[in-house]
């Protein structure tokens, strides 16, 4: 039972920091574009 002590607060704090890293990533930018790269795989390069 004393290991509960650590891992309830252990598991919150690892919730906590993953939240605000995905809020973080968020309000960067790092979603802005989903569609972009799967839409440039099916044009045809041209050489230059």
């Amino acid at each position: 039972m004393d290991i509960l002590v650590w891992l309830i607060p252990l598991a919150l704090a690892m919730g906590g920091a993953w939240l605000g890293i995905f809020m973080w990533a968020l309000k960067s930018g790092q979603f802005d574009d989903p569609e972009g790269a799967a839409s440039r795989i099916l044009q045809d390069e041209e050489d230059v």
